[in-house]
């Protein structure tokens, strides 16, 4: 067997209804559509969302409140028990050491450490925000902060 030899299970197609090629074929004059109205017309029919006249769904719907910032800057947060969990004394924590740890995905991603937890180990930190208690604490394990 090979793959022209192939071919559908017997019945299991059906040969397309072709229309408005003449009254010969059974379906020409007004080609299946009746004779008049607004379903025999050219691009008749209701519109998507044509609920019979009643106020459709999407307008009865209120609009969604407030107001969406499109400048936001969305940061990945790290807290400083996951800088002392991964790292060791006097290494350096930026994008591609976080990364490399599998912290956060990509580099292009701000960071912002945050305070939650306890630090022991002196580390410099260059990330894009750094928290006033987690500054804090960084500094006072000896480490030091730089927000680039």
């Amino acid at each position: 067997m090979q793959l022209n030899d192939l071919r559908p299970a017997a019945g299991s197609t059906k040969n397309r209804k072709r229309i408005g090629r003449g009254n010969s074929s059974g379906h020409g004059t007004y080609a299946g559509r009746g004779l008049n109205g607004q379903l025999s017309r050219s691009g008749g029919g209701k519109g998507a969302g044509f609920e019979g006249g009643q106020q459709p769904l999407a307008m009865r719907l209120p609009k969604l409140p407030g107001f969406i910032n499109h400048g936001r800057v969305e940061f990945a947060p790290v807290n400083v028990a996951r800088l002392e969990a991964l790292f060791e004394a006097g290494d350096v924590v930026d994008a591609e050491s976080l990364v490399a740890k599998g912290v956060i995905k990509h580099e292009y991603i701000p960071v912002k450490v945050l305070g939650d937890g306890q630090l022991t180990k002196a580390l410099t930190v260059r990330v894009d925000k750094v928290s006033a208690s987690a500054q804090a604490k960084i500094e006072a394990a000896g480490g030091k902060v730089e927000e680039c």
